[in-house]
């Protein structure tokens, strides 16, 4: 149906291609939440029952068949309480497995309002701590059957400002805050879905574990990324020192780029002669540095900038080669003439460019990292810039770690763009042809857009329908970008919101990375203080938004552990007083009878069997390690355990056994949990015991230690059990 070689007028393709858009988006939305469609219903007290679902769905009468959860009226199903009702008599919350209901929960919220065949159907325990009894599959679920109170008001809360979601481990941060992109997107579309809308995780393992949330809401075309992926073309895989991340970090490498930029900018003492053949031309230092000058006033982008710097040079150039040449007085259209021979002189284009060359972002970063003298100059301290130094790549290797990233972003801000017309003027005579292909097809492409503009003015959809995407439905490339595809591709995309989880782990400058891809301030910060990990990361969120934000932020808290039993909590407990006395662990709502346990072992080789001792049966157990020692603990379970891997990506997620460090960990849950070597993760960084707080609250049901010296005394809780 979609126009590929297809005939008919504009008209009749831009009718047939925005039907059969609509259609398919519609399809795929219908797919993605087939799985527990509807999960609920709200008896009424003097109106027919409301069926609540994933999505709002009508009969060919138009009659509303099912609400969408995130509608105004479907809010009782998540904040009526029996002292306030909300005219709502019992909230019945339905199960299913594909198109059977096989189960049914009652919450009672007005007896006295119940009829007697109401009375008769009661069922079920609280569908809250039902869901959360249920055991791992790898993938984070949604909650929308279970929404609670407080939660529910931070879903609904308004789009504008900031909004900080502080909470502890196992309160749902996470999945709270991808429910409220679904919310935003669903009461805010016509805003938000041209702009789209950016969720930013800590790693690539987490993004996979929460990829299917949104797209069971009926949300497809939202971008999930890290912070290694934010700068297009650059795949961050490298590993670096923390010392050398938490440098880069720092706020103040955002003058040390531009002091390291000044050095490309620097001029030459000597003066430069330039052999022409026939004559030869000389670029004093006065000449140069008055170039250098005028580029710098014009308050451009230094890419940008070169165009004034090399006009400045050029007419000098001209000048001196018009009095050799003997020409006399030339008018201004000879001096033009002469100024672009001179140009494409060969020796003219050296000088030009070893004076104010055309920089990369990924240029300056090599040259500056890859000498000591730079840094120096650039304002980094000789222990700094051992700490930072590396030789440039070779071809093939990673170069570029997640910290990098931000610098990426910031050295492209203060190159900007080079001029394409003058990279097709530096490449070879085919590519010179291809240039002028692809400069006909982009008219081409400007008659369309200019006819797909009329189209949606004369049909009053200018403000729905993006004019570029519409008119790129009429081509034959077969190109159809969804937002998010167009957004991840250009690095200045603004975005209409964005979510930000594990916020507390960002660096300053990977906060000004984020800033400006939100001109607006609509953002939703999702973390937790107490775990900070990261020693580039946030000691507070003041300290963080104050300077973007400043009155526009506002913080919000989620009280409830719904993931950590009491009993594991207790231990965790005792470690968040480490991180800080005055820290409050969340309360959690259930109890499993089952107390954390520690076992001393001998070695690596024991450890295996101890993991095998504690699998659950279609359930999912990670063991967490100490950074340092990953290698080694993920060969011993690796080797004796069937089935385990080590190291974090898609197989960690669907593994029976998987063995990650705190880092890898943080944002997963599992259904058990064994930390081995307790000790050696709260020495291994300045932030230890905010890493052992995180390794101690993944679990949902058991937690285990492990350990070959002794064991800590703030894991004195721990139920102590003999070597075996």
């Amino acid at each position: 149906m979609l126009a590929q070689g297809g005939g008919g007028t504009h008209q009749n393709r831009s009718e047939r291609d925005t039907f059969a858009v609509m259609y398919a988006e519609r399809l795929a939305q219908l797919w993605a939440v087939e799985s527990g469609l509807c999960f609920g219903r709200l008896d009424l007290a003097e109106e027919k029952p409301l069926y609540i679902g994933r999505l709002g769905l009508s009969d060919d009468d138009q009659a509303r068949m099912l609400i969408d959860w995130r509608a105004p009226v479907a809010q009782p199903f998540y904040r009526a309480t029996p002292r306030t009702p909300m005219g709502v008599t019992r909230r019945r919350h339905l199960q299913t497995r594909g198109r059977r209901v096989i189960g049914v929960d009652d919450d009672l919220l007005d007896f006295d309002r119940l009829t007697d065949a109401d009375r008769a159907t009661l069922n079920g325990e609280a569908a809250l701590l039902a869901s959360l009894g249920e055991k791992r599959t790898g993938r984070m679920r949604d909650i929308v059957a279970t929404i609670q109170a407080e939660q529910d008001r931070i879903i609904r809360a308004d789009l504008g400002g900031v909004l900080v979601v502080q909470g502890g481990p196992g309160t749902g941060k996470t999945v709270v805050a991808l429910h409220r992109a679904a919310y935003l997107l669903y009461t805010h579309r016509e805003r938000l879905a041209r702009r789209g809308v950016l969720i930013i995780g800590p790693n690539l393992t987490f993004l996979r574990y929460i990829e299917q949330v949104l797209p069971s809401l009926g949300e497809t075309d939202v971008l999930l990324s890290t912070i290694a992926e934010m700068y297009p073309g650059v795949r961050a895989r490298a590993r670096e020192s923390a010392e050398a991340a938490a440098i880069k970090g720092a706020v103040r490498m955002g003058d040390v780029l531009a002091r390291a930029l000044q050095e490309w900018q620097r001029m030459p003492r000597q003066a430069i002669d330039i052999n022409l053949g026939r004559y030869t031309l000389r670029l004093d230092q006065g000449t140069t540095e008055a170039a250098r000058s005028r580029a710098l006033r014009s308050r451009r982008p230094h890419n940008q900038a070169r165009a004034v710097f090399v006009r400045h040079i050029l007419n000098v150039l001209s000048k001196q080669a018009a009095k050799q040449l003997g020409r006399g007085m030339l008018d201004e259209d000879d001096m033009a003439d002469l100024r672009e021979d001179l140009r494409t002189e060969p020796a003219v284009k050296s000088a030009l460019n070893r004076l104010w060359p055309y920089l990369t972002p990924q240029r300056l970063l090599t040259g500056l990292f890859a000498s000591h003298e730079r840094m120096g100059r650039a304002g980094l301290s000789a222990a700094e810039s051992r700490a930072l130094y590396r030789e440039a790549p070779r071809s093939g290797a990673p170069a570029w770690t997640e910290a990098d990233v931000p610098l990426l972003d910031e050295a492209a801000e203060l190159l900007g763009d080079i001029d394409p017309a003058v990279v097709r003027a530096a490449a070879l005579q085919a590519e010179e042809d291809l240039a002028a292909a692809r400069r006909a097809e982009e008219d081409e492409r400007s008659s369309e857009l200019a006819y797909a503009r009329e189209v949606l003015e004369l049909t009053g959809m200018s403000e729905i329908v993006d004019a570029e995407r519409f008119a790129a439905r009429h081509r034959d490339d077969g190109l159809d970008l969804t937002t998010a595809e167009r957004a991840a591709a250009d690095r200045t995309w603004a975005y209409g919101h964005i979510i930000v989880d594990e916020a507390q782990e960002l660096s300053a400058m990977a906060w000004r990375m984020l800033m400006r891809r939100s001109p607006n301030r609509s953002m939703t910060v999702v973390g937790d203080i107490a775990q900070t990990g990261s020693a580039a990361g946030a000691a507070s969120w003041a300290e963080v938004l104050d300077p973007y934000a400043r009155g526009r932020w506002r913080e919000e808290s989620l009280t409830v552990n719904y993931r950590t039993p009491v009993e594991l909590m207790t231990v965790a407990a005792d470690v968040l007083a480490l991180v800080g006395p005055s820290l409050k662990a969340p309360e959690s709502v259930r109890e499993t009878g089952v107390r954390p346990w520690a076992r001393q072992i001998s070695g690596p080789r024991e450890i295996g069997g101890v993991v095998t001792g504690e699998i659950v049966p279609d359930g999912r157990l990670v063991v967490i390690v100490p950074a340092s020692r990953a290698e080694e603990l993920g060969a011993a379970v690796t080797s004796t355990v069937p089935g385990a891997v080590a190291g974090p990506g898609a197989g960690a997620l669907e593994a029976p056994v998987a063995v990650l460090t705190v880092a890898e960990a943080k944002g997963l849950e599992f259904d058990a949990v064994i930390v081995a070597e307790p000790g050696e993760i709260l020495a291994e960084s300045p932030r230890g015991a905010g890493d052992l707080y995180v390794a101690l609250t993944r679990a949902t049901r058991r937690l285990g230690i492990v350990h070959t010296g002794e064991l800590p005394a703030v894991l004195s809780r721990c139920e102590r059990v003999p070597a075996g």
